[in-house]
């Protein structure tokens, strides 16, 4: 019996990312890297004979560029592409655009870590008028104000995320769908613990590489079988 497959995949490295910074619902671009990152993804899925019907992504130019060079390489740039909020980074408030390593010079590496890492610990907050925050992006004019966060800690992140797994991304699954989702490191750690079960203290040690598909395999129940990244290499 085959099982069903399901690819997840960190979008490619991130201006921000190069430079070590707190990014969250901010939208910045692919560096150089993170394009060939998402490249050689694409040529990776191509090699072992991965084909998609139908591919999720947020709504963060990072991620949907990342895919879109991914469904070049793979000759698939026509299948749908379903864009939602819901696979959005988690939002880093107050943090959004500072540094990593001067933040915990500043508050400390204990500090930053439980930020960073817990499944509870919330960030401090934006401020509306600080000029990172972008709520008032288009993008977001669907949205009503309680659903635009000012921060989040990855359990408020698992809260938005599981819904869109379980109403519209599992659906097209069950209906043999062929499924690539390229979203963010904690939106994919969501998804990741829910998948995996893994307990709050269990997540907080998975930190999700860019530009490497994660594959899922699923059995007739849609009960994880098998998890691992191309070249076998496991977490």
């Amino acid at each position: 019996m085959s099982l069903t497959k399901l690819v997840l995949i960190r979008h490619g490295e991130s201006e921000w990312n190069k430079k070590n910074r707190f990014t969250g619902w901010y939208d910045v671009k692919l560096s150089n890297n993170g394009i060939l990152e998402a490249i050689k993804a694409g040529n990776y899925l191509k090699k072992i004979g991965f084909k998609f019907d139908l591919a999720y992504t947020s709504v963060l130019k990072r991620a949907i560029f990342t895919l879109w060079y991914i469904l070049k390489e793979l000759n698939l740039v026509w299948i749908p592409i379903i864009k939602n909020w819901r696979l959005n980074e988690r939002h880093y408030g107050s943090l959004q655009g500072l540094n990593k390593k001067e933040t915990s010079e500043k508050y400390g590496i204990d500090q930053v870590n439980k930020w960073r890492r817990s499944f509870n610990e919330i960030p401090p907050k934006i401020d509306i008028i600080n000029p990172l925050f972008t709520g008032y992006d288009k993008k977001y004019y669907g949205l009503n104000k309680e659903q635009i966060p000012l921060s989040e800690s990855l359990s408020m992140t698992y809260k938005r995320v599981l819904p869109y797994w379980r109403n519209c991304i599992l659906k097209n699954l069950k209906d043999k769908k062929k499924i690539l989702i390229v979203a963010h490191g904690n939106s994919l750690r969501s998804l990741i613990k829910y998948l995996n079960n893994l307990n709050d203290e269990e997540i907080s040690k998975i930190e999700v590489p860019t530009g490497k598909p994660l594959i899922y395999e699923f059995d007739k129940d849609f009960e994880v079988k098998n998890c691992y990244y191309i070249k076998n290499k496991k977490f």
